[in-house]
């Protein structure tokens, strides 16, 4: 029977004549099972009894029993230690010693004396305590004596007045007989206590020890319950960072550890509370570079039972430090208040002093950023909330009075809507005539500049009003095919390109005459945002970016370096979440950004900031487009345009706004050619709280006349 199966089994139907052969052999049957057989085959009763006891012992109910059972075993061993260490460090100078080889391995030998002082403090007081239980026997039988006498006469004392008041001899001794009834009730109580104390005695000591090791998780991490063992929204200690950097999977940062005294606790500062988390600086044992800790930011994050997003590793000023921000569990998922623009109706904007009000910092500080004379540069992702941004900067800036706006919005989809009747040139709309009008804009920026500076020339105390051209969707522009009639091209980043030129003046010379550049640009390439002019800003700030060569073409090298990260915002869930590197925000000194979490402005709140900003103008006409041709001019009809709905404008407002309506006509526009038209007309300025104005009524008036007079002429 090659590979075959006997089985031995007794018939269960008896033989209806038992004892006869042919009983006997209806009795035992041979099967075979071959391996063709279609019936399972039967196995041994051992094999089937062990898988029983496999499954059984590998059940997770069983695992988890097991667990249980030796966590709360190893909770009663792990608070003996922690109880054995705080009497060891009670009763001896090791706590001392300790903290002595931390200052000392820290470098910080003001502290490694002090601390050498209070263990030498320590050591004096316990040594004249032992040297007093040397003479406290002698001191402790001498007052017992004399307490005894003093207790013993008092009693007698007590039993003669007892005595004469009752008139019975008797009661002499009748305090000292309760007294003895007393010691003598106190020693049957104790003789009935002690034997069921001696047998709950232990049990209570047990009870202790595993309350200590249970508070404290004195136990594995694998006999931990499943909720403990994830440490989600663990508090963090210093043994629990150097436990998370000793694992970083860096051997010399392992090593280093493993060999100091005090198991690495001298590489800690205090831990902080710092906003909506802790922060901690780490000075790195020599051998270990502070790159090497930056590159293992996630499973750092993953050792401290954070999201990656949760930690923040950046290169203070101390050398061989990097500073741990790590957020509390779930907290950078929560939205920051709302802005203090919206909730303060009363606030103003002062450009050369103020900072606008941003948002928060990751320590829960205010976040404020200066304005004054600094080129802005803000990229990101698409749908991160760069135009929300940018927006909220210059919604504040407009609660300055003297700012002048001229904004190109080239996504036209109206989120600067709101500047309408406030900017002074609002272009809207992503298709090439927009771009042509927004260059042709950037280049009016670059006229009033050079006007400022031939000005700066003649008077060099002169002051000027801030002019903020603002281009929002900027590498509409870079990106754009088209050609003037002398085929320079208004994209792209050659030195023909019109808008490229544009911007790169006034990168350079505007921001001494207060002729800024602010830029709103996505996904950044070399392409459509070109290095010169993503340099030239003051103030560089990133949303979420894709990559770290992203990183580097938003910030600079310098802040990536540093610890600045924006490719590792969350796309879509760090909405409004800048990394900034300027000089006009405040940044921890040695560190070369920060990362602010903005205070989001709605359409409603931005249309209600911007009524509020109109009120304290005299009302502006805001031009929708540019006019570029080179027809003959009327003056007098352009001053009427440009004056628009306002009451009265100053004449010098006047003057910028045609220059702005057109540079070619009357970019070298003074006051006096301004009162030359005027006078030819019969308008006469006036002076308004010290002021020249011109009234619109005067204007529209003389318009009037002047077309009455022409068509009687005509007639």
């Amino acid at each position: 029977m090659n590979g075959d199966v006997v089985h031995l089994y007794k018939d269960p139907t008896p033989d209806p004549t038992p004892g006869s052969a042919a009983g006997e052999a209806s009795t035992l049957t041979f099967v075979t099972d071959t391996p063709t057989s279609p019936a399972a085959p039967v196995l041994p009763l051992w094999v089937r009894s062990g898988r029983a006891v496999r499954a059984a012992v590998t059940h997770e109910q069983t695992r988890t029993a097991a667990r249980a059972v030796a966590r709360h075993s190893l909770y009663v061993v792990g608070g003996a230690r922690i109880v054995g260490r705080r009497a060891w460090d009670g009763r001896t100078a090791a706590r001392y010693e300790r903290m002595l080889r931390a200052a000392e391995a820290a470098g910080n030998m003001e502290a490694a004396a002090e601390w050498e002082e209070r263990g030498q403090r320590f050591r004096e007081a316990r040594h004249r305590r032992r040297m007093d239980l040397l003479h406290s026997p002698l001191d402790a039988a001498k007052g017992a004596a004399v307490s005894a006498g003093m207790g013993i006469g008092g009693l007698v004392l007590l039993g003669i007045a007892m005595a004469v008041a009752t008139k019975d001899p008797a009661d002499v001794v009748t305090p000292l007989m309760a007294v003895v009834k007393f010691i003598n009730l106190m020693i049957t109580i104790v003789r009935v206590v002690w034997g069921p104390a001696l047998t709950i005695g232990p049990f209570l000591a047990l009870l202790a020890l595993w309350s200590v090791g249970a508070h404290q998780k004195a136990a594995p991490q694998w006999a931990l319950p499943a909720n403990a063992r994830t440490g989600e929204g663990e508090p963090i200690t210093p043994s629990i960072v150097v436990k998370a950097l000793r694992d970083l999977g860096i051997p010399a940062l392992r090593k280093a550890i493993t060999e100091m005294g005090d198991a690495g606790a001298s590489m800690l500062s205090p831990i902080v509370i710092a906003g909506c988390g802790v922060e901690v600086d780490v000075t790195l044992p020599s051998g270990v570079s502070t790159n090497e800790v930056q590159g293992k930011r996630r499973k750092l994050a993953e050792n401290l039972s954070r999201h990656e997003h949760e930690v923040f590793i950046t290169i203070p000023q101390a050398a061989r430090t990097v500073r741990l921000w790590v957020a509390d569990s779930g907290a950078l998922d929560e939205p920051i208040g709302p802005s203090p623009l919206v909730t303060d109706e009363t606030l103003t904007a002062d450009y050369k002093k103020g900072r606008a009000p941003w948002g928060q910092d990751l320590r829960g500080d205010a976040a404020a950023l200066s304005l004054y004379q600094r080129h802005l540069l803000i990229t990101g992702l698409s749908n991160q909330g760069k135009t929300a941004s940018l927006r909220a900067l210059a919604l504040w800036a407009a609660l300055d009075r003297t700012v002048e706006f001229r904004i190109a919005d080239l996504k036209g989809v109206g989120d600067w809507a709101m500047f309408d009747g406030l900017a002074t040139v609002l272009i809207q709309g992503p298709a090439d005539e927009q771009v042509i009008q927004a260059t042709e804009m950037v280049e009016g920026l670059v006229e009033e500049m050079n006007r400022r500076i031939e000005a700066r020339r003649t008077d060099p105390n002169a002051v000027f009003p801030p002019l903020l051209g603002i281009v929002d969707e900027a590498q509409v522009a870079f990106m754009c095919p088209v050609k003037d009639e002398d085929g320079r091209p208004y994209g792209g980043s050659k030195a023909t390109s019109r808008y490229f030129m544009a911007v790169r003046k006034v990168h350079n010379q505007g921001r001494a005459v207060d002729v800024l550049m602010w830029e709103g640009t996505q996904d950044p390439t070399d392409q459509n945002l070109p290095k010169l002019v993503r340099e030239g800003a003051h103030t560089r700030a990133s949303l979420a970016l894709g990559t770290e060569s992203q990183a580097r073409m938003a910030l600079g090298d310098k802040a990536v370096d540093g610890g600045a990260a924006p490719h590792l915002l969350r796309q879509g869930l760090d909405k409004g979440t800048l990394v900034v590197a300027s000089d006009g925000i405040e940044i921890p000194a040695g560190q070369a950004s920060i990362t602010v979490r903005t205070h989001y402005i709605g359409d409603d709140d931005a249309q209600t900031i911007a009524e509020r900003a109109k009120a304290l103008r005299d009302g502006v006409t805001t031009l929708h487009t540019i006019e570029r041709d080179d027809a003959e001019r009327d003056p007098l009809a352009d001053i009427a345009s440009v004056i628009g709905d306002a009451e009265r404008v100053f004449t010098q407002d006047i003057v910028k706004r045609l220059s702005v309506l057109n540079a070619d006509a009357y970019g070298g526009w003074t006051f006096t050619d301004l009162k030359r038209v005027l006078e030819t007309a019969s308008v006469e300025p006036y002076k308004s709280h010290g002021r020249m104005v011109v009234r619109r009524d005067d204007v529209t008036r003389a318009l009037a006349d002047r077309d009455a007079d022409g068509s009687a002429s005509a007639a």
